[in-house]
């Protein structure tokens, strides 16, 4: 699989790049078609960053990158 640095992963922000991007548990998952993640932002969380810590803020679990492609891995 693919390995990407967290300078990768910060492009696909739904900016710099059309690609929207974000890493949990050092697993890279491509959450550009989902409405949820439209311009980078999902509530306060942003995209083209490492989400890890910040599952315990989310209304949800881990499981919702389920739904998502894992593309690559975290460097």
């Amino acid at each position: 699989m693919q390995q990407y640095t967290l300078q990768q992963l910060a492009l696909r922000n739904g900016q710099d790049k059309p690609e929207i991007w974000v890493a949990f548990n050092g697993k890279i998952y491509d959450v550009t078609e989902s409405r949820l993640w439209r311009d980078g932002k999902h509530y306060e969380h942003w995209a083209g960053q490492d989400l890890t810590l910040e599952i315990d803020k989310a209304p949800h679990t881990k499981s919702v990158f389920e739904k998502f492609e894992c593309i690559g891995i975290l460097k």
